[in-house]
């Protein structure tokens, strides 16, 4: 016995002694141990319903915290041997571009989307003083071209010359990162266009969305990128109309929980939901995609079916359903994203959420070049094209929804809406 206990001390010993070695081992490639996080920013009050919104984004984090940035700037992950989504392997898996590498592992496929024009505005409820810089770092890492990137900043009344507070969170800058990066990613010949509102108030953010959409009407057309939302409110559809600029197709996430998230549910609003992708966890081998139980999706409380879904109103019923069209949002598929953060670090991370919905759906779109001179035109061609799967993944396998009581379906259904995406016809 006494042998035994001396055993034991010096294996206790020795664990206590020896933590960054047992670190070190966790994040050697195919190693890689994380959780799921949502930050303070993607956490909804109640009292702040109708009234202000919060960011649709969760993080994947490595259980010692910040991964290293490993490796060199080849057009690969940042980190070998992990399964998580570069540019290259989304294009891979979305059909964005030509002879793609079987299976998309994404430590092997390097071909990124190519294109893109006009402009994408993504609409933002603080200041990322480093967006610039982060966006250049993630460029340089995934062989993307060096973005044509503009900051503006709206005061309530207006642009103004002044940038607002940033989040002392922390989320409101890796929300920042994720959205410049993900849409450049898709598009990288399009104009990036980070519009910061003073706050997180609905009101300051419709009118940041205002501001930007007439600034992408003027300069040829594009989209305007929403990854932020409200719980639904009695008055939203007043605010509908503020979606109407011409020329400008306007995306919003869904959310990340059961249930459905305003100005994602207005019909002038395209409705970017999230899946799955599931990956052969020794080779990184896309398997197929499928739903993300998290995913905000249902029927609207407030606003009526618009027309375009009148060919799935057998599924929707009388009120507007939600979401229009999904992309890969669940943080354990989650995308790398570089952000120099004062809260989190400044590195690499691993985010997921429908705030990767949004943004990467605003750059195929732009890159598809159709330019619909409003949303319900772009959603009316996502629904001409139902069930053509050239153009769309009918997703056909998971759940969601409360109570997981919503199924993935032939065709539409509350998880994923038509599917997701495949090249850029219908769009």
């Amino acid at each position: 016995m006494r042998k035994f206990l001396i055993g034991i001390s010096l294996i206790v010993t020795f664990l206590c002694l020896s933590p960054r070695a047992s670190v070190a081992q966790e994040l050697r490639p195919g190693k890689f141990k994380g959780r799921v996080v949502t930050p303070p920013s993607s956490i909804e009050k109640p009292e702040d319903i109708g009234m202000k919104a919060h960011t649709h984004l969760r993080m994947l984090v490595a259980i010692q915290g910040q991964l290293p940035k490993m490796g060199k700037n080849d057009e690969l992950p940042p980190f070998p041997g992990l399964f998580f989504e570069t540019p290259a392997s989304l294009a891979c898996i979305y059909h964005l571009v030509s002879n793609p590498v079987p299976g998309c592992n994404p430590n092997l496929t390097t071909q990124n989307p190519a294109g893109g024009s006009g402009t994408i505005a993504l609409i933002e409820g603080s200041d990322d003083p480093t967006a610039a810089a982060d966006l250049a770092t993630f460029s340089a890492q995934f062989g993307l071209p060096p973005a044509n990137f503009t900051v503006l900043y709206t005061s309530g009344l207006g642009l103004t010359g002044t940038p607002p507070p940033a989040d002392p969170t922390g989320g409101g800058e890796l929300e920042t990162s994720l959205d410049i990066e993900i849409a450049h990613a898709m598009a990288p010949n399009a104009n990036i266009l980070l519009v910061e509102a003073p706050s997180m108030l609905l009101s300051d953010l419709f009118e940041a969305s205002f501001v930007a959409a007439e600034i992408v009407s003027a300069n040829g057309g594009g989209e305007v990128s929403m990854s932020f939302g409200s719980s639904e409110f009695p008055q939203e559809t007043q605010v509908d109309p503020i979606f109407t600029i011409p020329g400008v197709v306007y995306i919003a996430s869904t959310g990340d929980q059961p249930g459905t998230s305003y100005p994602a549910t207005s019909p002038n609003v395209l409705a970017a939901g999230g899946t799955s992708i599931s990956r052969d966890p020794f080779t990184g081998r896309f398997l197929l995609e499928n739903t993300w139980q998290d995913a905000g999706g249902g029927p609207s409380e407030f606003e009526p079916r618009p027309g375009y879904q009148d060919v799935v109103r057998d599924r929707v019923g009388p009120s507007r359903g939600t979401p229009d069209l999904s992309f890969d949002a669940n943080p354990n598929s989650g995308v790398w994203v570089f952000d120099s953060n004062p809260v989190f670090g400044t590195g690499w991370f691993i985010a997921g959420g429908t705030s990767v919905s949004a943004p990467a759906l605003a750059g195929i779109i732009n890159t598809a070049g159709s330019f619909k001179d409003s949303t319900r035109a772009e959603n009316r061609e996502i629904y001409s094209h139902l069930n053509d799967f050239r153009d769309f993944r009918d997703i056909e396998f998971g759940n969601c929804g409360l109570n997981v009581g919503n199924f993935a379906l032939d065709g539409w259904d509350f998880c994923t809406g038509v599917g997701s995406d495949l090249g850029y016809k219908g769009k």
